[in-house]
């Protein structure tokens, strides 16, 4: 079973190498890659059966070696599922990535904003650290005083600041009512905190009003966002007299394609919505026919360094057909697709299998998306609550 994913803004970074050193423990320890081998490529789509020989013999050698002289217990299943973790991040793409069962059921549980109980912050790759992007509303964490910009250092006192963002916010996440100890630095200081985790809820998609200007804030593209944000146009903005549409994308990661284009065809009417690319043939995704309610309502979309993947997609192509002014910072430059291949035991390949071109056929992937109008929101605006970018919206 395949699934189309816009990648969700998690990034392996630092995590690619750990991953590779834990392949080389994988290959190296146990009962020897060519035994262990069939047990692990047809996980990754490698025909263990086919007429292409695979020659091991180099990681025997270093196994053989290896093996003769290692002191220590060994672990079977730890070392299969460390080589299968190290063949995929070997391709070296920063969003390819094997998980487990239990890393796959809690990945897809964040997809759709289950996260169950933890401290409330999301988190992203910035200048080489995994940092606080912002915490959310009414959650232990901004409660606790942990601000954005705050580097991830310690949780329960182990290192994880190499770590990737999925390890770190599997060890934050616990039983409703337990504590976790977070360490961070800030200017250069390091600052614990004891927090105690309570049930998260985040969704997807909400509305709030400023006079006639519907703000639209959409965290991530669930499957259902799209479906869910038609039908609050549908049922309030009549009632409310809506005539401007802020849209905010800030700090979006990602999420389906097809939630992308459902929440596009409120503004453009059987339009293309992106090309995707995939081995040199073009592919144009469209946007729905007979919903396009507020192609003619001025609208606003908010952006910033964190928006990526599926945000960047709905950014882009308003941009395109001239149906909103683009206002914040430069997106994030994430113009790749990635597919969800269910594996057996329950664990699961994420794979990079398209690029995608906005429907004039930019590529953003590394560049991001360049606002119309530059207006800059530091994190001492977001500990502050600042929001120049909002106010600059309002005022268009």
């Amino acid at each position: 079973m395949a699934k189309q994913w816009e990648e969700k803004q998690v990034s392996l970074g630092g995590a690619i190498i750990t991953a590779v050193a834990t392949l080389v423990v994988g290959f190296f320890v146990g009962t020897g890659w060519n035994k262990i081998a069939p047990n692990i490529l047809p996980y990754l789509g490698i025909n263990t059966h086919s007429s292409v020989s695979n020659d091991w013999s180099a990681l025997d050698e270093v196994y053989n070696t290896l093996s003769a002289n290692f002191e220590g217990d060994l672990d079977r299943e730890a070392i299969i599922e460390g080589a299968k973790k190290g063949l995929v991040a070997a391709a070296g793409d920063k969003y390819t990535a094997y998980m487990s069962a239990d890393e796959a059921k809690a990945y897809e549980a964040e997809l759709h904003g289950d996260i169950g109980s933890g401290i409330g912050i999301e988190m992203g790759l910035r200048d080489g650290y995994v940092r606080v992007l912002r915490t959310l509303p009414d959650n232990p964490a901004g409660k606790a005083g942990i601000q954005a910009g705050d580097i991830i250092y310690k949780v329960d006192g182990e290192e994880v600041y190499a770590e990737s963002t999925e390890t770190i916010s599997s060890k934050l996440r616990g039983a409703s009512g337990t504590k976790v100890k977070l360490t961070v630095v800030r200017d250069g200081e390091e600052k614990d905190f004891t927090l105690t985790r309570e049930p998260i809820n985040n969704v997807s998609v909400y509305v709030t009003y400023d006079g006639s200007t519907a703000i639209i804030t959409i965290s991530r593209f669930d499957t259902d966002t799209g479906t869910k944000l038609q039908k609050i146009v549908k049922d309030e903005f009549a009632t409310k007299g809506v005539k401007k549409v802020i849209l905010d994308l800030r700090s979006n990661g990602g999420g389906y394609v097809s939630a992308a284009q459902d929440v596009l065809s409120l503004w453009l009417d059987g339009d293309i919505v992106l090309n995707q690319i995939s081995k040199g043939k073009t592919a144009p995704t469209y946007a729905k026919r007979g919903q396009a309610t507020l192609a003619n309502i001025p609208t606003v979309v908010l952006v910033n360094s964190n928006t990526a993947s599926a945000s960047e997609i709905v950014a882009g192509a308003l941009k395109d057909y001239d149906k909103a002014t683009i206002l914040g910072e430069t997106t994030y430059g994430k113009g790749v697709v990635q597919t969800l291949i269910d594996l057996s035991g329950g664990s699961l390949l994420k794979v990079t299998t398209a690029s995608w071109h906005t429907p004039k056929g930019t590529s953003i992937n590394q560049e991001g998306i360049k606002p119309d109008i530059e207006v800059e929101l530091t994190y001492d605006d977001a500990n502050h609550n600042r929001d120049p970018q909002l106010d600059a919206a309002k005022k268009l």
